[in-house]
């Protein structure tokens, strides 16, 4: 690896180096890292981890895969048929995973062990603070995306219960969506989004890998074998234009963004090396990639264009098997809520030490106080707004163009920044190639949020 000259900016904006240390309880849940001690290793040598190339492999598609799935059917009737949705993919999943090794090679050269401290040190103070910023707003968004999630999930559920005929409306008011949204949030995601540390992460983890595979099977069993009662809508062949196929990357980019805790993913390897990070991501995008194809064509294929935003919404609510597959949703999304909240609070409280210049050993009752009004200001917030805006596809839409600057934004600046700062006077033919790709990611993770962001504004909220 080339010798590169990394900033080390973090002391230019407060007086306590130790302010930011909660933003390192940003590590994918399931990430088992090695304890620093002193004498343990040089200082010029990284901390080696224990997870083996198969647990990393694991971890990544854990991180990977989620809620978001329910909306790729959407995202290929959006994109205009089968081909389209298939090559927008394929043609996606290759910056994807190159993102990722990025990432993990300005991981080295830093010394760096969490997405947005290698931001800080390879970009500088500003790109950092944008960096965690757009963290906090990220989480923020997939909170809300999860409580409507939770109402689609649970509408279905009470009219089986409730023997209501489907879309039937003045029912009685605890069958109302809004009330019980608010019940189940105040019930157990608040409770569980208090608390200073979380020591459910791998339960949580573990029901969401089963809940994602589940929905996923289900989705293509009933597509082989459909119920009688089931009539798809046209099925797209070609895009209706070039933008609707660019309206579709924001729910891939959503359904792909694992990046954020693959920097501890990659610092957590037994054999934390590049070539064998290559085959890590590679393997592990290609599963992704295969149970997401899955749901998103057979999705598609089953409804055609008629597809719910939410592809659960468009089975019969009387399906047993769909039945379960929205319990597992909904458990899956209770305990994914905290761990999510958990993450954009660590950003914020680092944001706020840091911006104060306090250190993070203070007065127990003080962090206690200022933890509680956190919780409550973000469990408000994001619960008003879901009982506002039903449609998971808008949320979906915006929450993409952010994690499109986490895939393609901060590793393309990232990029550039290292091989500019390259002690090099003679620049090879492969430096002006890599910086041009850098260049390259930077541009289209810029289109796709910028493209997300207007059709939010223009078109969502003009609407």
């Amino acid at each position: 690896m080339a010798q590169v000259s990394i900033n080390s900016d973090y002391s230019e904006w407060a007086s306590s180096t130790d302010a930011g240390e909660r933003a390192r309880l940003l590590q994918s849940p399931c990430v088992d890292m090695a304890p620093k001690s002193e004498g343990e290793a040089s200082p010029g040598e990284p901390d080696r981890g224990t997870t083996s190339t198969l647990g990393a492999v694991f971890i990544v598609v854990n991180a990977c895969l989620g809620a978001g799935l329910l909306n790729f059917p959407a995202a290929f009737s959006t994109a205009g048929g089968v081909a389209a949705g298939i090559a927008l993919q394929m043609g996606m999943l290759v910056f994807i995973i190159s993102g990722l090794v990025i990432l993990a090679y300005c991981s080295q050269a830093s010394n760096e062990r969490t997405y947005q401290e290698v931001v800080w040190a390879v970009c500088g103070k500003l790109t950092g603070v944008l960096c965690e910023v757009a963290i906090a707003v990220y989480t923020f968004g997939t909170c809300i995306a999860f409580l409507i999630i939770i109402g689609d999930q649970q509408d279905k559920i009470i009219a089986v219960m409730a023997k209501e005929p489907e879309g039937a409306s003045g029912g009685p008011w605890y069958t109302d969506r809004k009330f019980t949204i608010s019940l189940t949030a105040f019930l157990f995601i608040l409770p569980l989004s208090i608390p200073r540390e979380i020591g459910f992460q791998k339960y949580a983890s573990f029901l969401s890998v089963v809940g994602t595979w589940y929905v996923t099977a289900i989705i293509i069993i009933k597509y082989i074998w459909p119920d009688k009662e089931m009539r798809p809508g046209d099925i797209l062949t070609r895009p209706a234009s070039w933008m609707a196929v660019f309206n579709a990357m924001p729910t891939i980019c959503f359904g792909f963004q694992c990046h954020v805790s693959s920097v501890p993913v990659f610092n957590s390897m037994r054999q934390p090396e590049i070539k064998t990070w290559g085959g890590v991501v590679t393997a592990a995008m290609v599963i992704a990639l295969a149970v997401y194809m899955g749901t998103g064509i057979c999705g598609f294929l089953t409804f055609g264009a008629a597809v719910d935003p939410d592809v659960l919404r468009s089975y019969p609510s009387e399906d047993v098997a769909v039945a379960v597959a929205r319990a597992f949703i909904i458990l899956s999304v209770l305990t994914s809520y905290p761990i999510l909240h958990f993450c954009g609070r660590a950003v914020v409280e680092g944001l706020w030490l840091r911006y104060k210049g306090m250190p993070v050993e203070e007065d127990v009752g003080r962090e206690r106080r200022r933890r509680v009004l956190q919780t409550l200001v973000w469990f408000l917030l994001t619960l008003l707004l879901a009982l506002f805006i039903p449609d998971i596809g808008k949320v979906i839409s915006v929450i993409g163009g952010l994690a499109a600057c986490f895939i393609f934004v901060f590793p393309g600046l990232c990029l550039i920044q290292a091989k500019l700062s390259e002690m090099e006077e003679v620049k090879p033919a492969s430096w002006w190639a890599l910086v041009s790709y850098g260049v390259l990611l930077v541009t289209l993770g810029a289109f796709i949020f910028g493209q997300t962001t207007a059709n939010a504004i223009f078109v969502d909220l003009l609407a």
